[in-house]
């Protein structure tokens, strides 16, 4: 039974040039669970939204949507309420309530739901979710993980029949992303719920998904079981939504094997092992960058935001060098974003020191520590937008640069190129999607020309191509600045940075180059280690595996 029907449905924001979507047609199936993938800014979120009622974007819409028959305009309130839950991408913007239990039981008490029956209700997705230890805990000290669970635990006590997410493990550790995908399994099998799940972190969702949907410029260009994707990129080589694809499949086509493309890790490790052989078990080392001057350093750094609050920052030491790319991984909570704020001068420490250049961060005055200096990327890129459009909030930026007309012009030419946003310039931001806002909040920063560029999940929302464009920039940047990188995204960090840095607890626990800090990690590392462990060492990317299969060559069994 179809329990959603999508018919020749096309949407255009207004005054946008083009349609986000484009006669999209689709029926799914009760208890389905569909992964809806594509390049950011492809209509992913808007074909989503449009299917709750209650978010969906205003603008011209044609075709029709309907849920098990009826058009979803003509829901009666409570159904359309019930039936249909949403969960987004930013756990903070879903919470209404100050406390776990309340959260739980807000819309259950706005459908005026009797209260006994509220009572059990809570208890049961408390329980069903593990939540009892924090039941009455603050939603303000909830760590990321615990935010994104309660707010799936407040949909789901709402017992819907479908189930929207949008991107809801974009601002997840690889630990809790994992969990997260696993509850969201087990809903799936247990309950039998109807599942569709916007994603761009591909690798762990592929293997648990009924059918795979990909949209590619708005259209739906292939709807089918995730295993079968492989030939539908076999005559395009250079799509750009090859490199989201999961490790296994990935370094199956840098091989360009022949036959059925293995799906998961395991699939992968035996693809690998049975084909290949290992004689040689590891490429040459990689030459370390240099260590130019200490640009950022932190002594013996200890902050807390109140004063009967614990601390965040404990006792953190760290230096960082003139034209280094530093990648700081942690689970949510660990002190990450922190670390950044205290950098940028937002926030104070109560016992250390921050230098900037040699100089404590606090004896910059007025605009001297960001002109020309220091940038920070909020990890909500809707922070740093003040006008109506993109174009307008660079043009902006150019103006406090005193930017000749000219020279504003050029610099605003260069960078959209460079980032590929140039049709976001008329475009309101708040009506591009999260990875857009993610470019051009980037495009913005650049405008400043800091020597320091901090970035917080830079990575978030934006497709795997979009990464490749985004670490190719930072290469270049590095001639000019040092990088600061926060991310929960151990492939992009595998990929871009000189130096990997675990934080926990409010510490630095280890700081190495990517390949020695990857190689001997169990979660916080990539599904290409994964995949190669033991079998050759080192390898932390798909092109390092591929790489050392072509050196080793074929089995003989195996020709």
């Amino acid at each position: 039974m179809d329990v959603l029907q999508i018919e020749n449905l096309s949407f255009r924001y207004p005054d946008a040039e083009r349609d986000a979507l484009t006669q999209v047609s689709l029926s799914v199936k009760a208890g389905e669970f569909a992964v809806i993938c594509g390049e950011s800014g492809c209509g992913k979120s808007t074909l989503l939204k449009l299917l709750k009622r209650e978010v969906a974007p205003y603008g011209e819409l044609s075709g029709s949507i309907a849920y098990l028959g009826t058009p979803l305009a003509q829901l009666d309130s409570r159904t359309a309420a019930t039936d249909i839950g949403f969960v987004l991408q930013d756990p903070d913007s879903q919470i209404v309530t100050d406390t776990v239990w309340h959260e739980l039981a807000f819309g259950l008490e706005n459908l005026g739901i009797d209260t006994s029956v509220i009572r059990r209700r809570v208890a049961e997705m408390a329980g069903y979710f593990g939540i009892e230890d924090w039941f009455y805990k603050k939603t303000a000290e909830l760590s990321g993980g615990q935010k994104q669970l309660l707010n799936l635990a407040a949909v789901m006590v709402m017992q819907p029949k479908v189930l929207l997410l949008d991107e809801p493990t974009a601002q997840l550790d690889p630990i809790a992303a994992s969990n997260f995908i696993a509850t969201l399994q087990k809903l799936n099998r247990e309950l039998g719920l109807t599942i569709l799940l916007v994603e761009h972190r591909l690798e762990e969702v592929f293997p648990v998904a009924d059918r795979v949907l990909l949209i590619d410029g708005g259209r739906l260009v292939y709807a089918d079981a995730p295993r079968k994707i492989g030939a539908y990129f076999a005559d395009k080589p250079a799509h750009p939504m090859l490199a989201a694809l999961p490790a296994a499949m990935r370094v199956f086509h840098l091989l360009e094997a022949d036959g059925e493309a293995p799906l998961t890790v395991r699939e992968g490790r035996a693809f690998v092992t049975e084909r290949y052989d290992n004689r040689i078990s590891s490429l040459p080392e990689e030459p370390t960058v240099p260590q130019g001057d200490c640009v950022v350093e932190l002594k013996d750094a200890w902050f807390r935001y109140e004063k009967e609050l614990p601390d965040v920052l404990k006792g953190l030491s760290l230096s960082v060098y003139r034209g280094e790319h530093l990648c700081v991984l942690g689970g949510n909570g660990a002190g990450k974003s922190t670390l950044l704020s205290v950098i940028a001068g937002l926030h104070k420490v109560y016992r250390g020191k921050v230098l900037l250049n040699g100089k404590r961060v606090e004896q910059y005055h007025g605009n001297a520590l960001y002109r020309h200096g220091l940038a920070l990327l909020p990890q909500n890129p809707q922070t740093v937008f003040l006008e109506k459009t993109v174009g307008e909030d660079l043009r902006e930026t150019c103006t406090v640069m005193q930017y000749t007309p000219d020279e504003a012009k050029q610099r605003i030419t260069q960078i959209t190129q460079l980032l590929g946003i140039e049709h976001l310039l008329a475009m309101h931001p708040y009506d591009i999607s999260g990875g857009e806002q993610q470019k051009a909040a980037l495009a913005k920063l650049l405008l400043l020309q800091p020597k320091v560029l901090l970035l917080d999940e830079p990575t978030k929302g934006i497709d795997a191509y979009a990464k490749q464009t985004l670490a190719a920039l930072l290469v270049k940047l590095k001639a000019e600045m040092t990088v600061i990188t926060v991310t929960h995204d151990v492939e992009f960090a595998a990929a871009t940075a000189d130096r990997c840095a675990m934080m926990f607890d409010g510490a630095m626990t280890s700081i190495d180059t990517p390949r020695a800090f990857f190689a001997e990690n169990n979660f916080y590392t990539t599904a290409a280690n994964r995949l190669s462990r033991g079998y050759y060492e080192g390898a932390v990317l798909c092109e390092q595996v591929a790489a050392l299969c072509r050196l080793n060559g074929e089995k003989a069994v195996a020709k």
